[in-house]
C-alpha cells in the first residue's frame, strides 16, 4: 500500500476508534505496488490464476466443508450461547484446522482483483466468502480471543491445546500461528474489497493478545511456537498504523530464546538478533526471518538488519537448491548443514518455498538490491510452482530434485495436514502485488509478465502496461499507457543473463558462454551497462506512449555445484533463462539415470514441445534437447555406451504423466557420478543396445 493511501487508511481508522495507540505512518524504505493495482494478463500466469479461480480455491473451500473446518466455528459458537454445549475435537483434527478457511480467504481476496465476478457454489465468490467470515466470527469470545480447540470444549480441550490460554503456546497449541495467519487473511480481504467484517474481527483478537501477552502486570510471557504471527502483526501495523502492532512483532522476536522454549528446532536457541545461520524446521524459520526482516525493514534496527543479512549470506551461499528450495531434511522438515543438499531425499517443502519468497521480497523492499529478486524468481518459477499440479488439484509436499523408478511419487490431491495445499491457495492468486515497487521518483519492475499496472509516482499517477512471452522468451516491453513525468524507470536485469547463477558462489556456469542484454527506448538503443543494484535505471521526462523494450538473450546454460555439495559432484544441470530443467522418464528412451551428458555438446531449445498430461489434455513448454550416451553392461559383463537423445522439460512440469521412471534435475557428466545397469543387446541398432 502506498504511503497516501496507507495514512488514509490509518486515518479513518482513528477516526472509526478501532486504533487506540499512537498511529504512524512509517513503512518499507521501497513501498511495494499492491496487488490491488496489478491487473495480471499473462501467457504464464493467466492460466495459473484461472486454475487457482476454477479449481484450487474451490476445492480447498470445498475440502473446509467435508473436513469439518467450518464446523470447529459453528461448536465454538454454541458453546458461547450455551456453555452446558461441549464439542470434544476427532482424533484427527489439528490445533491449527482454523488456519485452512484463513488462507483459502486470503488467496479468494487476492483473487477476486483479477476476477471480481467469479462463482462458487452458485453465489459470487465474494458473498461465499463474507459467509464464512461470519461463521468465524461467531467463534470469537467477548475480549477478542479466538480460537476454537479451546473454546468449543474447555473442560475437554485438544490435547495440544492446553487447559488455558496461552499454556501450551510455545508447543502444540498454535494459538499465534492461527493469529498470524488471520490477520494476513483479514488485511488482504479489507484491501481487496474495503470490506472491515474481517478486519475487525482479527484486530480484535490481536488486541487480545496485545493485553495478555508481554512483561507487564497481569501479562505472561510467550513467544510463538510456531512463527507467523510477527508478519501478520506487522501487515496489521501497515494498514492501521496502529504501533502498538509492530511493537507485539517485535516483542515476540526480542523474547524469542529467553521463555520456556530454547531449542534450535523452532529457532529458539538464542536471541533473533544473535542468529547468522538458518536453521531448524524451514516452514518456521522462514516465517520467523521473514517477520525479522518485516522488523529491520519498519524500525531500521541495526540488529535486526545485520541478523537477518547474515542468515539470508547463509542460505544463500550454503543451504540453497538451485531450484530454488529450501529445507534439506526429511527429519525435522529442517534446514541441513552448510552445504548439505541431497537430491532425491531433498524435502524442500511448499510451504518453505512460499516462505522463501516473503524472506527476500522484504529483503528488497528494505535494501533495493535486485538480488533479492533474482532469489525470488528462481524460487517462483521452480520450486513453488512444482508445489501445485498444472491443473492446479493436486499438490506436493516435498519437491525432491530426483526421483527413482518404481518411486511413485506423485503429488497428491489433499493432506490431513493441509498446511502446503491452502498456502498455494494464497500464494499464487498474489502474485500481483510482487511485480512492481516504488520509492521517491524510483519505479521498480521486478517481475516481467504481462499486466496492466497502475502505480503512483511523486504523487502523480502513471499506468504501465508490460508485455512478454517470458519465461520462454527475453523479450519485454514496458509502455508509458497512462501518465507523464520524470521519473527514474528500474528495470530488474536478472543474475543469470549477468553471468550470475545466484548471489554467491554456491552454483556457477560451467558452459563458457556469455549472454547479453539490450535496452532501447522509443526504438533507440541506451547504454545499460552500468547497473545500479542490478536494475539498469532510465531517468528521463516520460509522456504516455513511450516503450522501453528490453531483450534479454536466452539460451540453454550449464550449470556446476560448489565442490562442496557432495551430492552434485561430477554433475551438472542446465537451465534456461528463469527456468531450471530435468529430466523425466516419459521424454528418454532410457532410464534417465543411465544418461552421461556432454558438456561440450550442442544444447537446443526446443519450442512447443507438447505435454501429453494423465488426465488427457496438453500443455506447451520450451523443452531442451541434447546428444547424450546411456551407460549400461552388456551380456558379455562388458560397459557399453550408446549414443542417445536426451531431452529435458521445467521442473515445475514434472510428475504430470504418471509415476513409471525416474527424474532427476542434476545429470552425470562425469562417468564417476554415472550409473549403468544390465541392458538388452540390439544388432539391429547401429547406437549398440536398446535403454531399458
Amino acid at each position: 500500500m502506498n504511503k497516501i493511501l496507507r495514512m488514509a487508511v490509518a486515518a479513518a481508522f482513528i477516526a472509526s476508534a478501532s486504533c487506540v495507540s499512537a498511529q504512524s505512518n512509517a513503512g518499507y524504505p521501497i513501498t511495494p505496488v499492491a496487488f490491488t493495482q496489478v491487473k495480471v494478463n499473462d501467457s504464464f500466469w493467466t492460466p495459473r490464476l484461472v486454475a487457482s479461480r476454477e479449481t484450487t480455491i474451490p476445492l480447498a473451500f470445498t475440502k473446509c466443508e467435508e473436513t469439518g473446518r467450518y464446523t470447529n466455528f459453528t461448536h465454538a459458537a454454541e458453546h458461547l450461547k450455551d456453555p452446558s454445549k461441549e464439542f470434544p475435537d476427532a482424533s484427527w483434527t489439528f490445533t491449527f484446522d482454523d488456519t485452512d478457511p484463513y488462507k483459502t480467504i486470503e488467496g479468494a481476496s487476492y483473487l477476486l482483483q483479477t476476477f471480481p465476478k467469479a462463482k462458487f457454489k452458485g453465489k459470487l465468490l465474494s458473498e461465499y466468502v463474507d459467509s464464512v467470515i461470519a461463521v468465524i466470527g461467531s467463534a470469537q469470545e467477548p475480549d477478542g480471543y479466538l480460537y476454537t480447540p479451546l473454546t468449543k470444549a474447555p473442560s475437554k480441550p485438544h490435547e495440544w491445546a492446553g487447559t488455558k490460554r496461552w499454556e501450551k503456546v510455545e508447543i502444540l497449541s498454535h494459538e499465534f500461528y492461527n493469529l498470524g495467519h488471520m490477520l494476513e487473511s483479514a488485511v488482504a480481504h479489507y484491501q481487496a474489497t474495503g470490506k472491515r467484517n474481517f478486519l475487525d474481527i482479527a484486530i480484535k483478537y490481536a488486541d487480545c493478545v496485545c493485553r495478555e501477552i508481554g512483561n507487564g502486570e497481569g501479562q505472561v510471557a510467550r513467544v510463538p511456537g510456531h512463527q507467523i504471527a510477527e508478519m501478520g502483526l506487522c501487515k496489521l501495523y501497515l494498514v492501521t498504523g496502529d504501533k502498538k502492532y509492530l511493537e507485539q512483532a517485535k516483542y515476540f522476536l526480542d523474547m524469542r530464546g529467553k521463555t520456556s522454549r530454547k531449542d534450535l528446532y523452532s529457532q529458539a536457541h538464542i536471541p533473533v538478533v544473535d542468529q547468522k545461520e538458518a536453521v531448524g524446521h524451514a516452514v518456521r524459520a522462514g516465517y520467523m526471518y521473514s517477520g525479522m526482516a518485516d522488523v529491520a525493514a519498519l524500525t531500521g534496527d541495526k540488529a535486526y538488519i545485520n541478523a537477518i543479512d547474515s542468515i539470508w549470506e547463509n542460505i544463500t551461499s550454503k543451504k540453497y537448491y538451485i531450484t530454488g528450495g529450501v529445507g534439506a531434511r526429511h527429519n525435522g522438515e529442517a534446514y541441513g548443514d552448510n552445504y548439505e543438499l541431497p537430491n532425491a531425499s531433498a524435502y524442500c517443502e511448499t510451504c518453505a518455498q512460499i516462505a522463501h519468497v516473503y524472506l527476500n521480497h522484504r529483503l528488497f523492499l528494505l535494501h533495493g538490491d535486485a538480488k533479492y529478486y533474482d532469489c525470488v524468481e528462481r524460487t517462483l518459477y521452480n520450486g513453488l510452482i512444482s508445489g501445485v499440479s498444472l491443473q492446479g488439484n493436486a499438490f506436493f509436499y516435498p519437491n525432491p530434485l530426483a526421483t527413482s523408478t518404481g518411486m511413485n511419487y506423485v503429488r497428491q490431491a489433499w493432506f490431513g495436514c493441509a498446511c502446503c495445499p491452502s498456502n498455494i491457495c494464497r500464494f499464487i492468486p498474489s502474485i500481483p502485488g510482487y511485480v512492481y515497487a516504488v520509492k521517491d521518483d524510483n519505479v521498480f519492475v521486478n517481475l516481467f509478465l504481462g499486466n496492466t499496472g497502475n502505480i503512483k509516482v511523486n504523487g502523480k499517477s502513471i499506468v504501465l502496461q508490460q508485455e512478454t512471452q517470458y519465461p520462454y522468451d527475453g523479450d519485454i516491453a514496458v509502455k508509458i499507457a497512462k501518465g507523464s513525468g520524470e521519473f527514474a524507470l528500474n528495470i530488474r536485469i536478472p543474475g543469470w543473463v549477468r553471468n550470475q547463477v545466484v548471489p554467491s558462489d554456491l552454483y556457477s556456469y560451467a558452459d563458457n558462454q556469455s549472454l547479453g542484454y539490450k535496452v532501447s527506448v522509443n526504438g533507440e538503443e541506451i547504454d545499460a551497462k552500468t547497473l545500479t543494484n542490478g536494475y539498469a535505471v532510465i531517468s528521463r521526462k516520460w509522456k504516455t506512449g513511450d516503450v522501453v523494450r528490453v531483450h534479454l538473450d536466452m539460451k540453454p546454460r550449464l550449470v556446476r555445484a560448489n565442490m562442496k555439495v557432495k551430492e552434485d559432484r561430477g554433475q551438472m544441470a542446465v537451465e534456461c533463462g528463469p527456468l531450471v530443467y530435468c529430466a523425466e522418464w516419459p521424454d528418454n528412451e532410457a532410464d534417465i539415470h543411465n544418461y552421461l551428458m556432454n558438456p561440450k555438446a550442442t544444447y537446443t531449445m526446443q519450442p512447443n514441445y507438447i505435454l501429453d498430461l494423465e488426465d488427457g489434455s496438453k500443455h506447451t513448454v520450451t523443452a531442451i534437447t541434447t546428444e547424450a550416451q546411456v551407460l549400461g553392461y552388456g551380456n558379455d559383463g562388458k560397459l557399453q555406451a550408446a549414443d542417445k537423445k536426451l531431452t529435458l522439460i521445467p521442473y515445475y512440469a514434472w510428475d504430470h504423466r504418471g509415476a513409471k521412471g525416474a527424474m532427476s534435475v542434476w545429470m552425470p557428466t562425469d562417468v564417476s557420478a554415472s550409473h549403468a545397469t544390465r541392458v538388452v543387446y540390439n544388432k539391429n541398432e547401429s547406437n549398440g543396445f536398446f535403454g531399458r
